[in-house]
């Protein structure tokens, strides 16, 4: 079973690689022996994020434009049901995680490899079952090719952010005011008629493309850091915002209506899937075997912020709710200020979610490149991503749908489904217990089930949206 990770990596496959992170980026390894011959543990080295560093950027990985929509899907199940579904899927997503890095671990020490990526579990998970040994190279292309799909979604997500975003600032220019007085629906009497949001995705393209050009990513961690800091001050912002200003009496539906809990599905999926961090996290701890109380502690806090945050917002919008929380933030200076900071830390974060797929994808085609024309190739390539993701954002213009749609797609598989499966193939041979195996596919069942009706419902509201937009501009055109 060694070799045949080797010839993966001779073969050239697209998605044979060992799948790069922000984190190898940003914190790249310390020059020494590679990473098989490592001691795991690393006690007594000076290599290595501490407790604290691999917390902070756990924290990172799971907060982002996915906590903003967060009361838009707690509406969409309901304000009792939806906070009850958002605790029991974040004890769900933090047991995946915990799933799947004890597969790594066991699947390591038996391969004799201190570290494995996510491709590189599941390639050795279903080497150790002997039916599945002769397609292994395939699991690991799988889900390598849905880590990919899952960050270009992302990608698709800030696009239509920065837009929505944006386009409400500028559009309600005129009307921005000292005042910041509750205002539900976040209608202004006196509006600029601006461009559609999709235009303003094109005004942005060029930017981000400019900005994918900087292939090393260390030059971007200065900007890194910048991003964090606006992001947590706005967030910050908007929490004490919705807190102060909620309605009362409370007269909104306990639970939503059945159709929309795939929505609610969606999006809570896309906010939990963090998961895609975790083995990088952990291999790069100094002392990983503590990384099991970063877990519990840092998804712990995640889950109380998006239960609180989510709850929060829909008690303060009520049914007016967008698909971002920053969509109903009143027109004052100090609220249109919180929307362009934010928007900025997710305009440097685009890079930051871009490297994965570039990192994967672009080795592979300049392999087939002569050496004078790669350099030309590479930002070909990088410009043709970006072209692909904004494509994609202006075809689907919802900000909510999007999100929906990328979680049910992806994130489900990735959070959900694979790990309980990881965790019955790496412990194949020495048998799990019934209990255990009824769990695990209790589990699995779960997240196949909201891939399914996720991303089909996600699919007919993108469809009946585009219509009734269709239907808008025709009327108003017969009008005019």
């Amino acid at each position: 079973m060694a070799s045949s990770d080797m010839e993966s990596r001779a073969d050239g496959s697209l998605f044979s690689d060992q799948i790069p992170s922000e984190l190898d980026a940003l914190c790249p390894s310390p020059p020494g022996p590679s990473r098989p011959q490592r001691n795991y543990e690393r006690i007594g080295g000076q290599t290595g994020t501490s407790f604290c560093q691999t917390l902070i950027h756990l924290l990172k990985g799971n907060i982002g434009t996915g906590l903003l929509g967060l009361p838009l899907a707690v509406k969409n199940a309901g304000l009792v049901v939806g906070p009850v579904s958002l605790l029991i899927m974040g004890i769900i997503a933090v047991h995946c995680m915990k799933l799947l890095v004890k597969s790594s671990h066991h699947l390591g020490s038996k391969m004799d490899r201190p570290t494995l990526s996510y491709g590189e579990v599941m390639q050795y998970g279903m080497e150790n079952v002997s039916w599945l040994r002769r397609h292994s190279q395939w699991g690991k292309r799988m889900v390598n090719l849905f880590l990919i799909i899952t960050q270009l979604g992302f990608c698709c997500v800030y696009f239509v952010f920065l837009s929505d975003n944006v386009k409400q600032v500028v559009e309600a220019a005129n009307a921005t005011t000292v005042s910041c007085q509750v205002n539900h629906t976040n209608q202004t009497e006196i509006l600029v008629p601006s461009f559609d949001s999709r235009l303003y995705m094109l005004c942005f393209l060029p930017f981000i493309i400019l900005l994918v050009f900087i292939r090393n990513l260390k030059y971007l961690a200065p900007f890194s850091l910048l991003a964090n800091l606006v992001m947590t001050v706005s967030l910050v912002l908007i929490y004490i915002y919705s807190l102060m200003h909620i309605t009362y009496p409370i007269n909104l539906p306990k639970a939503g209506r059945a159709k929309d809990y795939p929505l609610f599905f969606g999006t809570a999926i896309f906010a939990f899937e963090g998961i895609g961090v975790v083995l990088p996290l952990e291999n790069k701890m100094q002392t990983p075997q503590k990384f099991p109380q970063v877990l519990y502690l840092g998804m712990g806090i995640v889950t109380i912020l998006y239960i609180s945050l989510g709850t929060i917002g829909y008690l303060c919008f009520g049914e007016h709710i967008g698909g971002s929380i920053t969509l109903n933030l009143p027109n004052c200076w100090t609220y249109q200020v919180v929307k362009l900071l934010y928007c900025f830390g997710i305009f440097i974060t685009f890079a930051l979610q871009f490297y994965v797929p570039a990192e994967i994808i672009i080795p592979h085609i300049l392999a087939n490149v002569p050496e004078r024309w790669e350099k030309t190739v590479d930002l070909l390539v990088r410009t043709a991503l970006v072209f692909i993701t904004c494509t994609l954002a202006i075809l689907i213009p919802e900000l909510d749908l999007v999100i929906s749609l990328v979680g049910s797609v992806s994130s489900s598989f990735l959070a959900l489904i694979f790990p309980p499966i990881l965790q019955l193939l790496a412990f194949h041979t020495e048998g799990t217990s019934p209990l255990v195996f009824v769990k695990n596919l209790i589990i699995s069942l779960f997240g196949f089930i909201g891939f399914i009706a996720g991303t089909y419902i996600a699919i007919v509201e993108i469809i009946t949206r585009n219509g009734q937009k269709h239907e808008g501009d025709l009327s108003t055109y017969v009008v005019q």
